[in-house]
């Protein structure tokens, strides 16, 4: 796999690109000491953070699901890259030249064209369409940005741009810039027919960016009516780069402000988003012709720095009609997955962020931000209002309805509170409220347990009549298991510092490693030419983690490599040392007990030989120990 470049380049790579520059692109990183970094993990949900850099070893890894690599790992799991693609964009940005190994041809099969040619292709679009713009046929574009309060500065603060009518104008200049038709279409901007044509015409676009800032689709507005396509917005379709359930319109420019503020403002379209932060919200985001969901959701905690330790909240603008009320109870529905506050801002005249600012100016857009509804409240009253409440049964049916909205809402010291609020909007008693509420929860209660199994179906052995593997194999140790503190300290200097081990590193050998993925991760060490060949290695953890042939083993890798080291500066020579001395101490008792143990079974006039001979070794590690005993002690006078 990475034969296919030059080794010393692809570790020029590793050395020039810094991972926290790289990560932050996806994660909000905050300082968790001892040099290294810590935010939501982005490979899945979890609401305390687990994920960790550590930049000075350009290293990764979540303790929660047990990803970790380098940077290029992390932008192939990311992007779903493979390796040469990943490094190819880690090389643009680093300024690296990639160069081939001699007679390497590099055979392809058919495959699309890479990320990076994607990239460049989108941005070469959004220049030409920004160009468009100011140009005489873009006369109704510019109207209708002027009639929805945007000037010249909004829309280049935006990157608004104007599509041509002409049914091939972009697809000429593509060419022009000697991207192929096929790289075209891969890209969603132009669309195949009987013949290759802009899918844009007309219109008046959007770039939608990723985190990173990279430009990966178009929003499309129609503005002349005697457009064929009667839909008010046009988007990129999925592609390799655009995903719409996976990118949130403003967040290239908002995302700062979220982890700032630990506030986001989700709008309903580019123009509200526009509208606030023109405003003053800089944290207002939209999603792309798609409802706000679950993958949204977890894209959005890794900026907003969403745990349990360091809540924010996040407000939803929804249109006071039937569609922004089935819009807020959509969004209720994924508050569980939110550990910050969820809250809703709708406009006493519906009017949406972009109509106010424009009726009202910068002031009331802010208000509307500021006077927000907890999302739960606004819910309720929604379910509520549905029902006649001057009848009984009306108000039973709301009352049982809502209970259930009560039993959802996360903060359990609180749900007492929302039932009296209950009862006073039904208008009915407490108790009764309090009762109907306490069945709903019994009954979700009762749909989350799992099905058990008929009686006389125990869990069946299987094919081979034999207990299932799980059975069959002893699970590992706890790694964190106090019996393996000091192997696992020792390890984390080898791969973090193993410039400050020295020769004494030397006396250490895979005995010395009692738990098995440990011994794993020292077999990796040795197979890299052993822990002082690391030494001014910036891509030591990555050799480690290749070297390793147990995934475990490899799991671990990453995981020492991010993890702090207790000392109180950067770990000298002298600390290490001690550590090397006190493994090795332990390993000579580790002997010392099992000698001593087979003395004890070995009869010393029948078995007078191996008597002697044991005994003959006892004497000679219990004068080991005394040396390594020795050593410590003047190391710490």
């Amino acid at each position: 796999m990475a034969g296919r470049f030059r080794e010393d380049d692809i570790a020029e790579v590793r050395e020039k690109v810094r991972i926290e520059e790289v990560v932050s692109s996806y994660v909000t990183l905050r300082n968790a000491g001892g040099g290294s970094l810590k935010g939501l993990c982005p490979f899945h949900d979890e609401k305390t953070p687990s994920f960790n850099v550590n930049p000075s070893r350009g290293y990764y890894h979540c303790f929660g699901c047990g990803e970790g690599g380098d940077a290029i790992a992390f932008v192939q799991k990311m992007d779903g890259l493979s390796f040469v693609e990943a490094l190819e964009r880690l090389a643009d940005m680093t300024g690296v030249q990639l160069r081939r190994e001699e007679g390497d041809d590099e055979p392809r099969g058919p495959r699309g064209p890479g990320r990076q040619r994607l990239v460049e292709a989108h941005t070469v679009a959004e220049t030409f369409y920004r160009e468009q713009l100011g140009g005489p046929d873009a006369l109704e574009a510019r109207r209708f940005l002027a009639s929805r309060g945007f000037d010249q500065a909004a829309a280049e603060q935006f990157g608004v741009g104007f599509a041509p009518r002409d049914g091939d104008a972009l697809l000429r200049h593509l060419r022009g810039r000697r991207f192929t038709d096929e790289e075209s279409v891969a890209a969603g901007l132009v669309a195949q027919g009987r013949s290759a044509y802009d899918r844009f015409r007309g219109r008046l676009l959007w770039p939608i960016r990723d985190a990173g800032g990279d430009t990966v689709g178009f929003g499309a507005r129609r503005i002349f009516d005697d457009d064929r396509i009667d839909a008010k917005y046009l988007n990129t379709p999925e592609t390799a780069l655009y995903k719409k359930s996976r990118v949130l319109y403003g967040l290239d420019l908002a995302r700062k402000a979220i982890g700032l503020h630990s506030q986001a403002v989700i709008v309903e379209g580019y123009t509200d988003v526009m509208a606030c932060h023109l405003a003053g919200v800089p944290t207002a985001i939209a999603t792309c012709g798609t409802a706000f969901g679950e993958d949204h959701t977890k894209m959005l905690r890794r900026f907003l720095h969403d745990h349990d330790e360091f809540k924010g909240e996040v407000i939803f603008t929804f249109d006071g009609d039937e569609a922004g009320q089935r819009a807020a109870v959509k969004a209720f529905s994924l508050d569980q997955n939110f550990v910050s506050q969820t809250y809703v801002a709708v406009e006493r005249e519906g009017r949406d962020p972009c109509d106010l600012r424009l009726a009202e100016g910068d002031e009331a857009v802010r208000d509307l931000v500021a006077t927000r509804t907890p999302l739960y409240r606004f819910v309720l009253g929604n379910v509520v209002g549905r029902y006649d409440l001057d009848r009984a049964d009306g108000r039973v049916d709301a009352l049982r309805e809502a209970a259930g909205l009560v039993t959802s809402i996360r903060d359990r010291s609180k749900v007492d509170a929302f039932v009296r609020e209950l009862a006073q909007m039904v208008g009915v008693d407490p108790e009764e409220a309090r009762t109907q509420v306490k069945r709903a929860s019994a009954k979700d209660e009762r749909d989350r347990q799992p099905a058990r199994p008929a009686p006389g179906r125990d869990l069946a052995p299987d094919a081979g009549g034999s207990a299932p593997a799980a059975r069959q194999q002893a699970p590992r140790p706890d790694l964190r298991d106090p019996r393996f503190a000091l192997e696992r300290e020792t390890l984390k200097l080898v791969v973090q510092h193993p410039g400050v081990l020295g020769r004494t590193v030397d006396d250490l050998d895979a005995d010395d490693f009692t738990h098995p993925t440990y011994r794993g991760v020292w077999d990796a060490v040795a197979a890299s030419g052993g822990a002082r060949a690391g030494a001014g290695d910036a891509a030591w953890a990555s050799r480690l983690a290749e070297a390793a042939t147990d995934p475990e083993a490899r799991a671990a890798v990453s995981a020492l490599s991010v993890e702090r080291i207790p000392s109180a500066g950067d770990p000298d020579a002298a600390y290490a040392g001690a550590h090397v001395t006190k493994l090795q101490e332990l390993t000579v008792l580790r002997r010392i007990q099992t000698l001593k143990s087979r003395l004890q079974r070995t009869n010393p006039v029948e078995q007078q030989a191996d008597y002697n001979r044991m005994f003959g070794e006892l004497v000679a590690l219990e004068q080991q120990r005394r040396s390594l005993r020795d050593r410590l002690v003047a190391d710490d006078s």
